[in-house]
């Protein structure tokens, strides 16, 4: 038996357009952000190495979201990695953070161009300081899937994000990305961390930025 209401087709009626305004526990996170220390333990052959690294994150508010009754708000990422003094890529991923205000839920989608993607969940409250999100590889709804090479070499079993935010206005994240690494019998910890601080507010998302247009 499930929660979800027998009318799967009808879209709730008179919420918000302003997502700025109703993103919960993800209001903190909108705008640009950039990160100068970030820590990444990767795998190796002779063992875990230890990478620092330097991160921009931008995260702009979507137009509210509806599967028939349910409601999302939510952010649309994109994460750029850097090792210091380079200029070639680290790290690249996009996708998106949403809230359901109705029952609390967070989803975390992340896309990344070495052919993985996964889907993590979790729940919050509209005012908590910390929320976690988890993925792990058997569930059919909060998943990950990798191109066939990470699969058979480096396989991820399981994603964890853990996001905090502090009282001097910036936000905090602990990452661990547990792998299944060929010829390996323990699991590998793949763990990153930063703190980022804001360089950018968020721009309203289309729909409320077109209602706050004047007709000329």
């Amino acid at each position: 038996m499930s929660d979800f209401p027998q009318d799967i087709y009808t879209e709730p009626q008179g919420y918000s357009i302003n997502t700025l305004e109703n993103l919960g526990p993800l209001t903190r996170m909108a705008g640009i952000w950039e990160g100068q220390r970030g820590l990444d333990i990767k795998p190796k052959v002779d063992g875990p190495k230890k990478q620092v690294f330097i991160e921009r994150i931008e995260l702009q508010p979507i137009d509210p979201q509806t599967n028939g009754p349910q409601l999302f708000y939510g952010l649309r990422y994109h994460l750029h990695i850097t090792k210091p003094d380079q200029v070639k890529t680290y790290h690249d991923q996009v996708g998106y953070w949403l809230w359901e205000p109705a029952t609390g839920a967070i989803v975390h989608t992340l896309t990344i161009p070495r052919g993985m993607v996964a889907m993590a969940t979790g729940k919050a409250s509209a005012t908590a300081n910390q929320f976690e999100c988890i993925a792990k590889i058997d569930d059919a709804t909060a998943g990950i899937s990798s191109n066939p090479f990470l699969d058979y070499a480096f396989k991820t079993i399981e994603y964890r994000i853990m996001i905090t935010f502090l009282e001097d206005g910036t936000w905090s994240y602990e990452q661990d990305t547990v792998l299944k690494i060929k010829g390996q019998d323990d699991p590998f910890h793949h763990l990153d961390t930063n703190v980022l601080m804001k360089v950018g507010e968020p721009t309203p998302n289309p729909l409320a930025l077109q209602a706050t247009k004047t007709p000329a």
